[in-house]
C-alpha cells in the first residue's frame, strides 16, 4: 500500500463567493465548483438533507487543491474563530514568490497580517495572514543567494 499525493484539503465556509475571491486574489485558480445534494451526499456524510456548494482551487500548475465547501443544510451554529494555537488544522502553508508584493495585496484586499514579514535563518522569510471567516495561510518564500 502507498500513498501517492495530499489530493485536497477541504476548508468548510459560510461565505463561499468571499473565500472564492481571497483565494483568487492570492493567485489560485478555480478547477471547477459544483453544488451537490441527495441521498450519496447524505450516506457520504452520515447527515440527513446535505445541500452544497464547493469551489475547487489550486495553484497554476499544482498537483494539491483547496475545496471551499459552503452547507446550505445543515449548518453548523456555532460561531467561534481559533487561534492558530487551538489544536486541529489550522493553517494552509503555501511557498511562495516575492512575499512582500503578495503580502501588501493580501492586506489590501482586507486580509489581517499577523505581523510583519520576518526571516528565518537566512533561509526563508515568513508571514501569517488571515482571510475571510478566519482561514490562515503560513506565507514563505525561499531566500536564494546568488
Amino acid at each position: 500500500m502507498r500513498i501517492n499525493r495530499i489530493d485536497h484539503i477541504g476548508v468548510i465556509v459560510e461565505d463561499l463567493a468571499a473565500a472564492k475571491a481571497f483565494f483568487l486574489d492570492f493567485g489560485l485558480e478555480v478547477q471547477g465548483e459544483a453544488d451537490m445534494e441527495g441521498e450519496l451526499v447524505d450516506r457520504l456524510l452520515g447527515l440527513r438533507g446535505v445541500k452544497t456548494s464547493l469551489v475547487m482551487m489550486r495553484p497554476p500548475g499544482g498537483e494539491a487543491s483547496i475545496e471551499l465547501i459552503k452547507f446550505h443544510s445543515p449548518s453548523d451554529q456555532s460561531d467561534v474563530q481559533l487561534s492558530v494555537t487551538a489544536p486541529g488544522i489550522r493553517h494552509i502553508a503555501f511557498l511562495v514568490e516575492d512575499l512582500e508584493a503578495l503580502v501588501a495585496k493580501l492586506k489590501a484586499k482586507g486580509a489581517e497580517v499577523f505581523s510583519e514579514i520576518q526571516t528565518y535563518g537566512n533561509r526563508y522569510k515568513l508571514c501569517y495572514v488571515r482571510g475571510p471567516e478566519g482561514i490562515i495561510l503560513d506565507l514563505a518564500e525561499e531566500i536564494k543567494w546568488t
